[in-house]
């Protein structure tokens, strides 16, 4: 991969041969940009929600983690967060991966933690409607986090590692929180801040809700979609 990538860099491949590159977000665009992809070819285009969960303003208390259970994802982060908390503040775990019996082990002992396992995705969208937000603890480079744009459409604000495209996605202090990643004695204090503060972090959600509408339905996406065909074929043909 390396030789080929090395290659064409020296052809001028992905310079005079491709007309536009699709990025996810404007993190990885710098990203690529960084790697030598040409900046007047790089547009952004984020991914959305084929089935809008609809808007739920009221909520049952709890936080809620979807995830696939890996050391990536940063549910033990997660875990050690609420072992800090030191008080029963509800959270339900979902997901599967190669971390579900450490998950399943170390809720046992921590009050107020439900580990639940895989649920189809109708009965997830049930779930964020009635939290009151998602924890987004990852701690890698994510290309997106379709998960949190879900979470906005119910109107649940998202309490995010401030890192990569997870960072972008979400407004620290209008759309959720963002707290250092790796660093559960910071999520903590995030999760309490939100405890503490139901209407604030409820206004959030609002505001959650609106950054759904203005970006990630699909008729935004399929309209921004046709603008970078428009300006590719304009590329091709120029």
């Amino acid at each position: 991969v390396a030789a080929m990538t090395g290659l064409h860099r020296l052809l001028g491949t992905w310079s005079t041969k491709v007309s536009a590159y699709v990025t996810l977000t404007e993190f990885a665009r710098q990203k690529f940009i960084q790697g030598g992809l040409p900046a007047d070819k790089l547009f952004v285009k984020p991914n959305f929600v084929v089935q809008d969960p609809g808007y739920n303003h009221e909520q049952d208390g709890y936080f809620l983690f979807v995830g696939r259970l890996i050391q990536e994802k940063g549910v033990l982060t997660l875990l050690d967060a609420w072992e800090k908390l030191g008080y029963a503040i509800p959270l339900k775990v979902v997901g599967q991966g190669p971390l579900a019996s450490e998950a399943r082990r170390r809720v046992t002992v921590l009050t107020g933690v439900e580990y639940l396992g895989y649920r189809p995705l109708s009965e997830v969208h049930h779930l964020l409607k009635r939290a009151r937000a998602l924890i987004f603890p990852s701690q890698c480079y994510e290309t997106f986090g379709r998960v949190v744009v879900e979470a906005f459409a119910a109107g649940k604000p998202v309490i995010a590692a401030n890192l990569g495209a997870a960072g972008e996605l979400v407004e620290h202090g209008k759309t959720g929180l963002h707290f250092i990643a790796r660093d559960p004695a910071d999520l903590a204090v995030k999760v309490l801040w939100a405890w503490n503060n139901p209407e604030q972090f409820a206004h959030m959600g609002l505001q959650a809700r609106k950054e759904y509408e203005a970006k990630y339905t699909a008729e935004r996406n399929y309209a921004r979609l046709m603008e970078i065909y428009t300006v590719a074929k304009g590329m091709a043909t120029a």
